[in-house]
């Protein structure tokens, strides 16, 4: 077959996803490959994608190759990926796959968004996969890849490929009504981070009526107006210091004019199944934060133009990124059905998160996501010492070894239950023994509520 390599990471030939493609290659010969370093040559590529679509009509097969960053590929694979698709390009029948490396944290919405994407060109995909960051140096890792290739293989001869979805139908905006103009003099700071188009007049409706139900001020950043200097590198550079290596200044902008408000609501049309490559580029470049979830417990909430009840890859990604940082989750105000009463209600319950300090529980999405965390940085504390410093102090490191006592009585109740004449005697003694903590728990409340 005819294999275009298509590699997302910024590094470009010093990807540690890309040796996985090294490897492959090696022991693949009678294949033929080609590569394309998008995520190092993305600046060059918004200029002139001629080569870049002259190597995607020849190709049998696409192979994109990409680590993982915050929960989708790189901002510069994401902007490739939305060149491509602006340029009509007919890529029909193709088939396409991918290789990924990670700590697998949320590697499955970062699958799910190529894999939609090329559906929408009509290619057909076959499952990819997912690899730890240090899978190849292992047997197991080496013949994993190994397996993978050759099942692609089989599917091609085959003609086997993932069931593609049912297309998106045009996002059918309702109509935003606007507010009559309110008290100017309102408490507080709330910050709207908005990708926002000059022509988008919908979503500066949308803006524009929840700035003026929400009873807090509020102030509009438009990211397209800030100097980006590029997508994040994946150099580390901010592991130990926080400071990004770029000099455009954009983590004490986003430290000192994002991070500093009571609540952030983000804002956004929806582009290729996500937040956008604008967004996505903002998104990656927050990782001068490393895994420090430095604004848990700020409410945070979302305002959203096109046909959101249909992606169901963006809805878990935006429900899992509140998850994992820590924050209360306000809503998601669509155009899609009742824009003006999502607005409003957006801005009610945000102003009751503010009021009232409210912060629901993690679900499986934040507490799932931080134990993939918590074990990076535990192992990995000798360079990302700022995390491990974090961690430390805000008792992030949970791991269930510390819990010794329970662990204790565990093996104590075990011991009893393998003994069948224990086991009659006890009878439902064992159910009112466990229930016994919360009878006392409710008859507490009760007292206190005498």
């Amino acid at each position: 077959m005819h294999i275009l390599v298509i590699t997302g990471s910024p590094k470009g030939e010093n990807s540690i996803t890309y040796q996985t493609v090294r490897y492959l290659q090696v022991v693949y010969p009678q294949h033929t490959y080609d590569v394309l370093h998008v995520g190092a040559r993305i600046k060059s590529l918004e200029k002139d994608m001629t080569g870049a679509l002259d190597m995607l009509r020849a190709a049998d097969l696409l192979l994109f190759c990409y680590p993982v960053y915050t929960f989708i590929a790189p901002s510069q694979l994401h902007r490739f990926i939305t060149l491509v698709k602006q340029s009509g390009v007919d890529l029909t029948g193709k088939w396409a796959t991918q290789i990924t490396t990670s700590k697998h944290f949320y590697d499955v919405t970062a699958h799910r968004y190529v894999q939609d994407n090329c559906m929408d060109m009509g290619l057909r995909v076959v499952k990819g996969l997912s690899a730890d960051m240090d899978d190849l140096l292992s047997e197991q890792g080496r013949k994993d890849a190994r397996a993978f290739f050759e099942y692609v293989m089989y599917c091609v001869e085959n003609g086997i490929a993932l069931p593609p979805a049912a297309p998106l139908p045009a996002p059918a905006h309702k109509p935003v009504t606007p507010l009559a103009a309110a008290d100017e003099n309102k408490p507080g700071d709330v910050v709207i981070v908005a990708d926002l188009a000059p022509d988008d007049a919908q979503l500066a409706a949308m803006i524009g009526r929840f700035r003026t139900a929400l009873p807090l001020a509020t102030r509009v950043v438009n990211i397209r107006e800030f100097p980006f200097k590029g997508g994040c590198l994946g150099c580390f550079h901010c592991a130990v210091t926080g400071k990004c290596v770029y000099t455009d200044g954009f983590d004490d902008f986003l430290r000192g004019t994002i991070q500093k408000a009571q609540a952030i609501v983000f804002a956004f049309s929806i582009e290729d199944h996500s937040m956008g490559a604008n967004f996505k580029r903002y998104n990656d470049r927050e990782f001068c934060n490393g895994h420090r979830t430095v604004t848990m417990g700020m409410p945070m909430g979302y305002l959203v133009s096109g046909d959101y009840s249909r992606e169901e890859n963006l809805r878990m990604i935006l429900e899992s990124r509140a998850q994992v940082g820590g924050n209360f989750l306000c809503g998601v105000a669509t155009d899609e059905f009742d824009p003006d009463g999502e607005i409003d209600a957006l801005a009610k319950t945000l102003s009751y998160a503010l009021e009232h300090s409210y912060n629901p529980p993690k679900d499986f999405y934040g507490v799932g996501g931080m134990k993939v965390f918590r074990d990076l940085i535990w192992l990995m504390q000798g360079m990302m010492r700022a995390d491990h410093k974090f961690y430390k102090a805000h008792g992030q490191y949970d791991f269930p070894q510390k819990k010794w006592p329970t662990m204790l009585k565990m093996y104590a109740v075990g011991m009893l239950l393998t003994s069948p004449n224990v086991q009659k005697k006890m009878g439902s003694a064992m159910t009112r023994g466990m229930l016994a903590p919360y009878e006392k728990v409710l008859a507490k409340a009760k007292e206190n509520n005498a």
